[in-house]
């Protein structure tokens, strides 16, 4: 039989869809994230659309909406036109794939879900609290601390996989202050991954839609070498995949977004590899709601 990829699945419609983000303008370290998205659709053609671990075939279409224009623009600049392309996916698809870009994207497309902000839950999987001051604007750095001073509530935001030695006191304690659910790297090797998001969810029971931020530098340094801000002893990649796979079940995600990958640092397609492997994670969880 001959081999079908999950490129193969992309259609002119579909319940699921795939937006670019490709901005990397006003990031705290400059790359090339701006390359993410189309490195990733050609990482696609390389997986096939067959599990063997669980004997499951994905079969539905998959549209891509291609990018938003945002290449070169600042956080501020592109937020309008991220938000607006976001939330005509979200109102046409039951979950979309909004693929950056640096972290900025984030709060656009928490905004995108058309809710009142108390109404939405943020789920982060990020060595950092991105949560930078924002006297100089939006960046990369700050969308979390962005999104709370929009009105999003800090006991709507959960963070998971903060690295030791990556962050501030102060943002350990604005966390706090603000409510925010806070979950090292530690906690999820102790606990296990699936169990942290249990209790995530539960905590979020209340909330009518989630958005899920995947900033690709939780992974381990030596698992993710296109991610300028991953470091060693980062979320092993397994465990990143069944993350995906475990949130993208859930019927309230309605957005995930994938972050801070940059193709010009990458080895051997080791972070292009997994990237594509992170949508088809999300695929198949998708497909078990």
């Amino acid at each position: 039989m001959s081999w079908k990829s999950i490129a193969d699945l992309i259609a002119a419609e579909g319940q699921v869809a795939i937006l670019g983000a490709p901005m990397e303008a006003g990031s705290v370290t400059p790359g090339r994230c701006d390359l993410a998205p189309e490195t990733v659709r050609r990482a696609l053609r390389r997986f096939s659309t067959y599990n063997v671990e669980t004997g499951a075939e994905l079969f539905f279409p998959i549209r891509d909406l291609g990018d938003v224009p945002v290449q070169g623009v600042s956080p501020a600049e592109g937020f309008e036109p991220i938000r607006e392309a976001a939330a005509k996916s979200v109102a046409e698809h039951r979950l979309t794939l909004l693929v950056g870009g640096n972290n900025a994207v984030t709060r656009p497309a928490v905004h995108a879900l058309g809710l009142p902000l108390a109404k939405v839950g943020l789920i982060t999987l990020d060595a950092h609290f991105d949560l930078r001051d924002t006297a100089g604007g939006p960046m990369n750095g700050n969308p979390v601390r962005c999104l709370i001073e929009d009105g999003l509530p800090g006991i709507n935001i959960c963070q998971i996989g903060l690295a030791p030695f990556a962050n501030t006191a102060r943002m350990h304690a604005d966390a706090r202050a603000y409510g925010i659910g806070v979950y090292t790297m530690a906690d999820c090797l102790e606990r296990g991954i699936l169990a942290v998001l249990n209790h995530v969810l539960a905590r979020f029971v209340h909330l009518e839609a989630l958005v899920v931020d995947f900033d690709i530098d939780v992974v381990d340094r030596s698992q993710c070498p296109g991610a300028p801000g991953a470091r060693p002893g980062g979320m092993p990649v397994s465990m990143f995949f069944a993350a995906a796979r475990r949130l993208a079940a859930e019927p309230k995600v309605k957005l995930v977004d994938l972050t801070e990958f940059d193709p010009s640092l990458d080895v051997s397609d080791i972070t292009a590899l997994t990237a594509g492997r992170w949508v088809c994670e999300v695929l198949a969880g998708f497909a078990g709601r």
